[in-house]
Protein backbone atom coordinates (compact mmCIF):
# COMPACT_ATOMS: atom_id res chain seq x y z
CA UNK A 1 0.00 0.00 0.00
CA UNK A 2 2.74 2.59 1.57
CA UNK A 3 4.52 1.99 -2.62
CA UNK A 4 1.25 2.31 -4.37
CA UNK A 5 0.73 5.79 -2.23
CA UNK A 6 4.55 6.57 -3.03
CA UNK A 7 4.19 6.02 -7.03
CA UNK A 8 1.05 8.00 -6.64
CA UNK A 9 2.90 10.73 -5.19
CA UNK A 10 5.77 10.80 -7.41
CA UNK A 11 3.31 10.82 -10.52
CA UNK A 12 1.63 13.63 -9.05
CA UNK A 13 5.03 15.25 -8.92
CA UNK A 14 5.75 14.95 -12.04
CA UNK A 15 2.80 16.03 -13.66
CA UNK A 16 2.75 19.15 -11.85
CA UNK A 17 6.38 20.42 -13.47
CA UNK A 18 5.06 20.21 -16.80
CA UNK A 19 2.70 22.70 -16.94
CA UNK A 20 1.50 24.96 -14.86
CA UNK A 21 -0.44 24.19 -11.72
CA UNK A 22 -4.53 24.44 -11.03
CA UNK A 23 -4.92 24.89 -7.16
CA UNK A 24 -8.67 24.82 -6.15
CA UNK A 25 -9.07 27.82 -3.45
CA UNK A 26 -11.01 25.99 -0.91
CA UNK A 27 -12.51 23.56 -3.60
CA UNK A 28 -14.82 24.76 -6.56
CA UNK A 29 -15.65 27.59 -4.23
CA UNK A 30 -17.55 29.58 -7.41
CA UNK A 31 -19.91 26.77 -7.66
CA UNK A 32 -20.32 25.12 -4.35
CA UNK A 33 -19.68 26.55 -0.29
CA UNK A 34 -15.97 26.80 0.18
CA UNK A 35 -14.47 24.61 2.76
CA UNK A 36 -16.84 21.69 1.63
CA UNK A 37 -16.44 17.72 0.86
CA UNK A 38 -18.96 18.95 -2.05
CA UNK A 39 -16.86 21.88 -3.04
CA UNK A 40 -13.44 19.75 -3.35
CA UNK A 41 -15.35 17.31 -5.10
CA UNK A 42 -16.44 19.45 -7.84
CA UNK A 43 -12.81 20.76 -8.10
CA UNK A 44 -11.56 17.22 -8.84
CA UNK A 45 -14.54 16.65 -11.33
CA UNK A 46 -13.19 19.29 -12.94
CA UNK A 47 -9.32 18.94 -13.36
CA UNK A 48 -7.61 20.35 -10.44
CA UNK A 49 -4.40 19.20 -9.26
CA UNK A 50 -4.84 20.28 -5.66
CA UNK A 51 -7.58 21.34 -3.33
CA UNK A 52 -6.70 23.78 -0.93
CA UNK A 53 -8.13 23.38 2.86
CA UNK A 54 -7.61 26.29 5.12
CA UNK A 55 -6.91 24.68 8.36
CA UNK A 56 -7.92 25.96 12.02
CA UNK A 57 -8.28 23.77 15.07
CA UNK A 58 -11.13 22.77 16.83
CA UNK A 59 -11.49 22.80 21.30
CA UNK A 60 -10.34 19.19 21.32
CA UNK A 61 -7.53 19.75 18.84
CA UNK A 62 -8.91 18.46 15.96
CA UNK A 63 -8.06 20.25 12.37
CA UNK A 64 -10.88 21.43 10.39
CA UNK A 65 -11.21 23.70 7.13
CA UNK A 66 -12.72 27.08 7.36
CA UNK A 67 -11.27 30.28 5.75
CA UNK A 68 -11.17 32.04 9.39
CA UNK A 69 -11.43 30.43 12.48
CA UNK A 70 -14.44 32.93 13.08
CA UNK A 71 -17.45 30.50 11.61
CA UNK A 72 -20.87 33.04 11.38
CA UNK A 73 -20.71 33.54 7.84
CA UNK A 74 -19.73 30.07 6.63
CA UNK A 75 -22.40 28.01 8.98
CA UNK A 76 -25.21 28.46 10.47
CA UNK A 77 -23.67 28.85 14.08
CA UNK A 78 -26.23 32.00 14.62
CA UNK A 79 -29.17 29.92 14.44
CA UNK A 80 -28.29 26.99 17.32
CA UNK A 81 -29.55 28.45 20.34
CA UNK A 82 -27.38 25.95 22.51
CA UNK A 83 -24.08 28.28 21.22
CA UNK A 84 -25.78 31.65 21.50
CA UNK A 85 -23.48 32.05 24.21
CA UNK A 86 -20.55 31.24 22.86
CA UNK A 87 -20.51 34.29 20.63
CA UNK A 88 -17.44 36.17 22.27
CA UNK A 89 -14.75 39.39 20.80
CA UNK A 90 -11.52 38.49 19.95
CA UNK A 91 -7.76 40.02 18.32
CA UNK A 92 -6.91 37.35 15.40
CA UNK A 93 -3.56 38.95 14.21
CA UNK A 94 -4.05 42.48 15.54
CA UNK A 95 -8.00 42.60 14.78
CA UNK A 96 -10.87 42.55 17.03
CA UNK A 97 -13.36 39.96 15.38
CA UNK A 98 -16.77 38.85 17.02
CA UNK A 99 -18.96 36.08 16.65
CA UNK A 100 -18.14 32.45 17.29
CA UNK A 101 -14.68 30.63 16.48
CA UNK A 102 -13.70 26.82 16.08
CA UNK A 103 -11.51 26.62 19.13
CA UNK A 104 -14.28 26.98 21.36
CA UNK A 105 -16.12 23.98 19.93
CA UNK A 106 -15.14 20.28 19.95
CA UNK A 107 -15.57 18.47 16.77
CA UNK A 108 -18.50 16.88 17.62
CA UNK A 109 -20.25 20.09 18.20
CA UNK A 110 -18.63 21.40 15.28
CA UNK A 111 -20.07 18.72 13.32
CA UNK A 112 -23.37 19.53 14.42
CA UNK A 113 -23.79 22.83 12.22
CA UNK A 114 -24.04 23.20 8.41
CA UNK A 115 -22.24 25.09 6.04
CA UNK A 116 -23.86 27.97 4.10
CA UNK A 117 -22.20 30.44 1.27
CA UNK A 118 -20.38 33.25 2.13
CA UNK A 119 -20.68 35.30 -0.53
CA UNK A 120 -24.59 34.98 -1.55
CA UNK A 121 -24.81 38.25 -3.55
CA UNK A 122 -22.32 37.26 -5.43
CA UNK A 123 -22.80 33.71 -6.03
CA UNK A 124 -26.73 33.21 -5.12
CA UNK A 125 -26.26 29.59 -7.06
CA UNK A 126 -24.64 28.82 -4.26
CA UNK A 127 -27.33 29.28 -1.55
CA UNK A 128 -29.20 26.07 -2.85
CA UNK A 129 -26.27 23.61 -1.22
CA UNK A 130 -26.97 26.08 2.15
CA UNK A 131 -27.38 23.32 4.93
CA UNK A 132 -26.19 20.18 3.03
CA UNK A 133 -23.03 19.76 4.47
CA UNK A 134 -20.77 19.46 7.75
CA UNK A 135 -17.32 20.42 7.90
CA UNK A 136 -15.16 18.26 7.16
CA UNK A 137 -11.49 17.31 8.80
CA UNK A 138 -8.71 17.40 7.49
CA UNK A 139 -8.27 13.49 7.91
CA UNK A 140 -11.92 13.35 5.78
CA UNK A 141 -10.18 15.65 2.94
CA UNK A 142 -6.85 13.83 2.94
CA UNK A 143 -9.37 10.60 2.10
CA UNK A 144 -11.03 11.97 -0.47
CA UNK A 145 -7.51 13.54 -2.38
CA UNK A 146 -5.74 10.09 -2.09
CA UNK A 147 -8.75 8.26 -3.60
CA UNK A 148 -9.40 10.85 -6.16
CA UNK A 149 -4.88 11.15 -6.71
CA UNK A 150 -4.89 14.61 -6.67
CA UNK A 151 -2.80 16.77 -4.02
CA UNK A 152 -3.53 18.64 -0.92
CA UNK A 153 -2.55 22.73 -0.22
CA UNK A 154 -3.24 22.80 3.14
CA UNK A 155 -2.77 26.48 4.72
CA UNK A 156 -2.40 26.84 8.44
CA UNK A 157 -4.33 30.08 9.26
CA UNK A 158 -3.44 32.12 12.10
CA UNK A 159 -0.61 29.42 13.53
CA UNK A 160 0.85 32.20 15.74
CA UNK A 161 -2.70 32.64 17.30
CA UNK A 162 -3.50 28.92 17.90
CA UNK A 163 0.01 28.15 19.64
CA UNK A 164 -1.00 30.70 21.90
CA UNK A 165 -3.92 29.16 22.69
CA UNK A 166 -2.17 25.84 23.49
CA UNK A 167 -3.58 24.13 19.87
CA UNK A 168 -0.40 24.44 17.52
CA UNK A 169 -1.45 23.55 13.95
CA UNK A 170 2.02 22.05 12.69
CA UNK A 171 2.37 19.22 14.99
CA UNK A 172 -1.21 17.73 13.95
CA UNK A 173 -1.21 18.34 10.97
CA UNK A 174 2.37 16.49 10.20
CA UNK A 175 1.19 13.61 12.17
CA UNK A 176 -2.08 13.50 9.48
CA UNK A 177 0.75 14.00 6.20
CA UNK A 178 2.56 10.74 8.03
CA UNK A 179 -0.03 8.80 8.42
CA UNK A 180 -0.84 9.46 4.63
CA UNK A 181 2.19 8.13 3.48
CA UNK A 182 3.61 12.29 2.41
CA UNK A 183 6.78 13.40 4.24
CA UNK A 184 9.17 14.01 0.86
CA UNK A 185 9.46 16.32 -1.09
CA UNK A 186 7.86 14.44 -3.88
CA UNK A 187 4.41 13.97 -1.90
CA UNK A 188 1.64 15.44 -3.49
CA UNK A 189 1.74 18.53 -0.68
CA UNK A 190 2.20 21.94 -0.38
CA UNK A 191 1.98 23.46 3.37
CA UNK A 192 1.68 27.36 3.32
CA UNK A 193 1.42 29.97 5.62
CA UNK A 194 1.30 34.01 5.78
CA UNK A 195 3.63 33.76 8.70
CA UNK A 196 7.72 33.10 8.47
CA UNK A 197 8.41 31.81 11.71
CA UNK A 198 6.14 28.61 11.21
CA UNK A 199 7.69 28.20 7.90
CA UNK A 200 11.14 28.08 8.83
CA UNK A 201 10.14 25.47 11.85
CA UNK A 202 8.46 23.73 9.91
CA UNK A 203 11.22 23.55 7.14
CA UNK A 204 13.54 21.75 9.97
CA UNK A 205 10.56 19.27 10.29
CA UNK A 206 9.30 18.24 6.81
CA UNK A 207 10.77 17.70 3.48
CA UNK A 208 7.12 18.49 1.90
CA UNK A 209 7.04 21.76 -0.32
CA UNK A 210 6.51 24.84 1.47
CA UNK A 211 5.14 28.13 0.05
CA UNK A 212 5.18 31.55 1.88
CA UNK A 213 2.03 33.65 1.39
CA UNK A 214 2.44 37.02 0.72
CA UNK A 215 -0.40 39.71 1.38
CA UNK A 216 -0.14 43.48 1.96
CA UNK A 217 1.18 45.24 5.40
CA UNK A 218 2.38 43.04 7.64
CA UNK A 219 2.58 39.04 8.38
CA UNK A 220 0.68 37.69 11.72
CA UNK A 221 4.44 37.33 12.82
CA UNK A 222 5.23 40.94 12.35
CA UNK A 223 7.07 40.38 8.95
CA UNK A 224 6.50 43.37 6.25
CA UNK A 225 5.60 41.63 3.54
CA UNK A 226 7.30 44.05 0.88
CA UNK A 227 11.13 43.37 2.19
CA UNK A 228 10.15 39.35 1.04
CA UNK A 229 9.35 40.78 -2.35
CA UNK A 230 12.51 42.38 -2.90
CA UNK A 231 15.20 40.25 -5.05
CA UNK A 232 16.93 39.82 -1.59
CA UNK A 233 14.36 38.99 0.30
CA UNK A 234 13.00 36.16 -2.00
CA UNK A 235 16.64 34.61 -1.91
CA UNK A 236 16.41 34.37 1.98
CA UNK A 237 12.49 33.11 1.51
CA UNK A 238 14.39 30.26 -0.90
CA UNK A 239 16.04 29.57 2.13
CA UNK A 240 13.27 28.04 3.96
CA UNK A 241 9.95 27.51 1.00
CA UNK A 242 9.45 25.84 -1.83
CA UNK A 243 7.62 29.22 -3.49
CA UNK A 244 5.63 32.24 -2.93
CA UNK A 245 1.98 32.66 -3.32
CA UNK A 246 1.56 36.29 -3.81
CA UNK A 247 -1.58 38.37 -3.91
CA UNK A 248 -1.84 38.44 -7.34
CA UNK A 249 -2.06 42.38 -7.76
CA UNK A 250 1.89 42.00 -6.61
CA UNK A 251 2.66 39.99 -10.09
CA UNK A 252 0.61 41.98 -12.52
CA UNK A 253 -1.02 45.45 -11.36
CA UNK A 254 -4.21 47.34 -11.74
CA UNK A 255 -3.88 50.78 -13.07
CA UNK A 256 -6.28 53.77 -11.88
CA UNK A 257 -9.14 52.55 -13.74
CA UNK A 258 -8.69 49.23 -12.76
CA UNK A 259 -6.95 47.93 -15.47
CA UNK A 260 -4.20 45.46 -16.15
CA UNK A 261 -0.93 47.01 -15.83
CA UNK A 262 2.25 45.02 -17.89
CA UNK A 263 3.78 42.61 -15.25
CA UNK A 264 5.92 43.40 -12.36
CA UNK A 265 9.48 41.91 -12.16
CA UNK A 266 8.29 39.18 -9.10
CA UNK A 267 8.25 36.35 -11.19
CA UNK A 268 11.80 36.55 -12.52
CA UNK A 269 13.25 37.51 -9.75
CA UNK A 270 11.07 34.96 -7.60
CA UNK A 271 12.67 32.40 -10.38
CA UNK A 272 16.05 33.71 -10.06
CA UNK A 273 15.84 32.87 -6.53
CA UNK A 274 14.71 29.08 -7.29
CA UNK A 275 11.08 30.21 -6.29
CA UNK A 276 7.66 28.72 -7.93
CA UNK A 277 5.23 31.32 -8.15
CA UNK A 278 1.37 30.49 -6.96
CA UNK A 279 -0.32 33.92 -7.25
CA UNK A 280 -3.64 34.29 -5.32
CA UNK A 281 -7.04 33.81 -6.22
CA UNK A 282 -8.89 34.19 -9.71
CA UNK A 283 -12.45 34.44 -9.35
CA UNK A 284 -14.92 34.67 -12.39
CA UNK A 285 -16.95 36.98 -11.15
CA UNK A 286 -16.86 40.82 -12.67
CA UNK A 287 -16.47 42.40 -8.79
CA UNK A 288 -13.40 40.76 -8.89
CA UNK A 289 -12.04 41.11 -12.31
CA UNK A 290 -10.34 43.67 -13.81
CA UNK A 291 -12.54 46.27 -15.50
CA UNK A 292 -11.27 46.09 -18.99
CA UNK A 293 -12.13 42.13 -18.64
CA UNK A 294 -15.64 42.57 -17.30
CA UNK A 295 -18.73 42.03 -19.07
CA UNK A 296 -21.65 43.92 -18.15
CA UNK A 297 -23.09 45.72 -15.18
CA UNK A 298 -23.93 43.05 -13.15
CA UNK A 299 -21.27 42.47 -10.06
CA UNK A 300 -22.34 38.73 -10.00
CA UNK A 301 -21.83 38.35 -13.67
CA UNK A 302 -18.92 36.35 -14.83
CA UNK A 303 -16.32 37.97 -17.12
CA UNK A 304 -13.74 36.99 -19.32
CA UNK A 305 -11.39 35.26 -16.64
CA UNK A 306 -9.74 33.46 -19.30
CA UNK A 307 -7.84 36.68 -20.68
CA UNK A 308 -6.93 37.15 -17.14
CA UNK A 309 -5.56 33.71 -16.91
CA UNK A 310 -3.72 34.22 -19.97
CA UNK A 311 -2.11 37.56 -18.85
CA UNK A 312 -0.69 35.85 -15.62
CA UNK A 313 0.53 32.34 -17.64
CA UNK A 314 2.46 34.67 -20.03
CA UNK A 315 4.06 36.46 -16.83
CA UNK A 316 5.39 32.76 -16.34
CA UNK A 317 3.53 31.85 -12.72
CA UNK A 318 4.06 28.44 -12.14
CA UNK A 319 0.53 27.74 -11.19
CA UNK A 320 -2.83 29.68 -9.91
CA UNK A 321 -5.32 29.53 -6.96
CA UNK A 322 -9.00 29.82 -8.26
CA UNK A 323 -12.21 29.98 -7.01
CA UNK A 324 -13.61 28.16 -10.74
CA UNK A 325 -10.92 25.62 -11.34
CA UNK A 326 -13.14 24.32 -14.45
CA UNK A 327 -12.38 28.12 -15.90
CA UNK A 328 -8.29 27.11 -14.75
CA UNK A 329 -8.28 23.97 -16.18
CA UNK A 330 -9.32 25.23 -19.63
CA UNK A 331 -7.25 27.97 -20.15
CA UNK A 332 -4.09 26.13 -18.85
CA UNK A 333 -4.65 22.29 -19.91
CA UNK A 334 -7.47 22.21 -22.37
CA UNK A 335 -9.01 19.09 -22.97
Amino acid sequence: MRIGLLIMATLIATAATARPLVIAHRGASAERPEHTIAAYREAIRVGADFIEPDLVATKDGVLVARHENEISGTTDVAAHPEFAARKATKIIDGVATTGWFTEDFTLAELKTLRARERLPQLRPANTKFDGQETIPTLDEIIALAQAAKVGIYPETKHPSYFRGLGLPLEPPLLAALKAAGWTTRAAPVFIQSFEVGNLKALRGQTQVRLIQLIGDGVSGDGVAYDTLVTPAGLKGVALYADGIGPAKDRVIGRDAAGKLLPPAPLVADAHAAGLQVHPWTFRPENYFLPTDLRRGADPAARGDIAAEYRAYLAAGVDGVFSDDPESAVGAIAPR
